[in-house]
């Protein structure tokens, strides 16, 4: 099984420990396209700092962030599952998941991201303030740079099991799923249940929730079909209709939730 997850706004700071290696970054084949991202948005954040800002779409209040990404080549770094935080990763909680429910989360968790393309949460990177929905001078936009390299290196990633995909549209667009990979792919709408509307802090803290229940339960679904039954066991509400057509299309599973607890 692998998930493919959204990364977080907010980050937590970089660790005192070595710098980042991009060369020892999980999925290889996109070292040359993380390398071109990583230039160009240093150099931009060490010139013009109100340029800087307007192009990363940061508030006044986050100027700092632009100094931060001045130093991505030096600064100290931690596993991404560590400099991820928000909603979502606090409610998965990785660092309380048992040694078992750790491995599970190495082997299957890829979190996406406007600088890194995407990484496993035990690749060590350092804190920075970049999103898939910049437009960087020279590369363009981020979405349409990761295509590319992306559709080379996420098939072999996804193997031939279950891809449960949790990302949201920008960072969706970064690769979809084709051919006979997005017919065992699904992806997850969290519904509030009496008005069957998405709400933020329901879809991300119920998506963190699914996903420590799957770790922690060791369930690896083979695909869509096993994925729901698995859900319902663990107790979650879901809704499917499986694609219709001969084409081979990621199915989409909405769960129902009243309230976080």
């Amino acid at each position: 099984m692998l998930v493919l997850l959204p990364p977080s706004e907010g980050k937590a700071s970089s660790g005192r420990g070595a710098p980042l290696k991009l060369e020892s970054l999980s999925l290889p084949g996109l070292t040359p396209a993380r390398e071109a991202v990583l230039g160009e948005l240093v150099e931009l954040c060490a010139g013009d700092e109100e340029k800087a800002r307007e192009v990363l779409g940061l508030s006044e209040g986050l100027r700092g962030e632009i100094g931060k990404n001045t130093e991505l080549r030096t600064a100290g770094a931690r596993p991404a599952g560590e400099i991820y935080t928000g909603v979502l990763y606090d409610a998965l909680d990785l660092a309380s998941l048992d040694a078992a429910a750790k491995k599970r989360a190495a082997r299957s968790l890829l979190v996406f991201s406007g600088l890194w393309g995407a990484v496993r949460v035990t690749d060590r990177i350092p804190s920075y303030r970049c999103s898939m929905g910049v437009k960087l001078p020279g590369l363009g936009a981020l979405g349409a740079h990761w295509r590319a390299p992306m559709a080379e290196a996420l098939p072999e990633a996804a193997g031939g099991g279950l891809v449960l995909d949790l990302r949201s549209s920008a960072y969706a667009a970064a690769w979809k799923p084709k051919g006979e990979v997005a017919g065992r792919t699904a992806s997850v709408r969290v519904l509030h249940a009496p008005t069957r509307k998405v709400v933020s802090h329901f879809n991300k803290a119920t998506k963190g929730r699914i996903v420590r229940s799957l770790l922690t339960a060791g369930v690896a679904p083979k695909g869509p079909a096993e994925l729901v039954e698995a859900l319902r066991d663990l107790g979650y509400v879901v809704e499917v209709e499986p694609p219709k057509g001969g084409a081979a299309k990621a199915w989409m599973l909405d769960v129902l939730v009243d309230e976080i607890h």
